[in-house]
């Protein structure tokens, strides 16, 4: 994921948390003020009535012309009154007047309030649960109660205070245990606030509107600042960067402000190209001063190498014609001596030869030939009178094959050669292993002597690098080897047993183009 994209994700993550708090607190803010005025409300309604009661007890109750429809109070001692003209007229006293007053309000939509008791007189005034758990409240001493309920999905403020005993309430309420102060019951006010909760989702979907709009402007906003101000400036200099060490001009691009962060970032890096480009100059020159230092210790061993592999048998050749001038009359000596110098001849002749072939490209000759059986020959030819070295043969090549077989053979007579002089006088143990995989020729040979040196391994292919005796070795067997398997598109490895002794891999692959049927 980029950094843009986290970055934004970031951003639209704390602002909708934030937004979340907003939202939640105003939404909560929203209720707690719609109950707060309902229960305002409620109390206005409630004192009302109750200043209704109370002047409906003052006045001894209100007395009514009876006409149909209106029911005597059962509960009264007097129920009704005939006036001087005949009239029946029904009493009303203060909770009867509160029922009538409850049904003309609920007609209206206002609400609805009901006088109630633990121990009502009236059955129709028996307390719901609300009512008798706030009745049980006030006889502990709370002042009044509120509570929000949700009945057939509609909301509505419940709202009840208690309604104390006075002199007037005594006139009908004829109890021994009843005095003046007592709690004989309560009222409670219904108020309808559906309305108030619809708003208040109106106005949460308005705000979460207005949210997610303010998330959406400013995270598309600060993409583009953050794309503009940061990211395309950041490409710029990156350009800049791949284009080291080519055209160093990231530090100069109108793009990029030198006084800003990126400007910095610039400057710093534009410093960090310079240094580099100092030590790139001081590596340079110190790797031509080690490259020449390397060719002439090159040089210095390849002149030592032939100096030694020619003044040798020069110095016997001088010898023998110095001894020839002095017996001219010895024609067997001659010939003697004669035989002599063709030997040193042909020794500075294949001194040379190994020479060219260090650097030789001739082609391959491909010959059709078992190479197992070139790999028996090589071992018998290098190890004829050394009884004491133990050859184990694991060739399972089995089948004849395209390969360059001269340079194959002069290989492991240069190998078996090392092999053999590596086992010294005490003999030892030789391992050859052939075989073929993926038609790739690979051929390993073991010794169990003392082993490459390991500051060794590394240079034992360079020409003239020897650890004989002088007079043993040119140093050259492993490097012209070296240069033939390469030549045929191969690989020779060298490295240490691990129990002891010294071995070599090599790997060539098949030519394609010939197959067990051009045989």
């Amino acid at each position: 994921m980029q950094l843009k994209t986290r970055f934004i994700i970031l951003i639209a993550l704390i602002i909708s948390c934030s937004y979340g708090v907003t939202f939640y607190r105003t939404s909560s803010f929203q209720e707690e003020l719609v109950v707060e005025q309902a229960t305002h409300q409620a109390r206005m309604l409630f004192d009302q009535i109750r200043i209704t009661r109370q002047w409906v007890a003052d006045h001894d109750g209100l007395f009514l012309v009876k006409r149909p429809g209106m029911e005597v109070n059962p509960f009264l001692p007097v129920g009704q009154i005939q006036d001087e003209q005949g009239n029946w007229l029904v009493k009303r006293n203060p909770a009867m007047v509160t029922r009538e007053l409850s049904i003309y309000a609920a007609r209206e939509g206002m609400g609805q309030f009901n006088v109630t008791s633990l121990r009502p007189l009236n059955p129709d005034n028996i307390p719901d649960e609300f009512e008798r758990i706030s009745l049980q409240k006030f006889s502990e001493g709370l002042p009044d109660r509120v509570e929000i309920e949700k009945i057939a999905g509609k909301y509505r403020l419940r709202y009840m205070a208690p309604l104390k005993v006075d002199l007037q309430c005594l006139k009908c309420h004829i109890d021994a245990a009843t005095k003046v102060g007592d709690i004989r019951g309560g009222m409670s006010v219904s108020i309808p606030i559906d309305w108030a909760y619809a708003e208040i989702k109106r106005n949460n979907r308005l705000l979460l509107n207005i949210a997610l709009t303010t998330i959406a402007i400013v995270s598309l906003s600060i993409f583009l600042l953050f794309d503009n101000l940061v990211v395309k400036r950041l490409k710029i200099l990156a350009g800049k960067m791949d284009q080291f060490p080519g055209r160093n001009e990231f530090g100069e691009s109108k793009c990029v402000d030198p006084n800003d962060e990126i400007g910095t970032l610039s400057g710093h890096f534009r410093k960090l190209c310079e240094r580099l480009e100092d030590s790139q100059q001081q590596l340079d020159a110190s790797r031509e001063q080690v490259f020449q230092s390397e060719k002439q210790a090159a040089l210095g061993r390849l002149v030592a190498g032939v100096s030694h592999e020619i003044n040798n048998p020069l110095g016997g050749m001088q010898n023998c014609i110095q001894t020839m001038k002095r017996s001219m009359d010895q024609p067997e000596l001659i010939r003697r001596y004669l035989e002599l110098l063709g030997q040193g001849v042909e020794r500075i002749k294949g001194t040379v030869q190994q020479l060219l072939n260090i650097g030789r490209r001739e082609p391959l000759i491909l010959q059709h030939g078992d190479v197992d059986g070139m790999i028996r020959e090589c071992l018998e030819l290098t190890c004829i009178g050394r009884r004491n070295i133990e050859v184990d043969l694991q060739l399972g090549i089995g089948r004849p094959l395209w390969v360059g077989m001269e340079a194959l053979r002069q290989v492991m007579i240069n190998l078996t050669g090392n092999a053999v002089q590596a086992l010294g006088e005490n003999g030892g143990r030789l391992y050859v292993c052939s075989s073929l995989c993926e038609e790739r020729l690979t051929i390993s040979l073991a010794d169990n002597g003392p082993g490459i040196a390991p500051e060794h391994l590394d240079k034992i292919f360079e020409p003239f690098f020897t650890t004989k005796e002088v007079g043993e070795g040119t140093g050259l067997g492993l490097s012209v080897s070296y240069a033939l398997i390469k030549q045929m598109g191969g690989e020779l490895k060298a490295e240490n047993a691990a129990q002891a002794g010294a071995i070599f891999t090599l790997s060539i692959p098949l030519p394609a183009d010939f197959s067990e049927g051009q045989a």
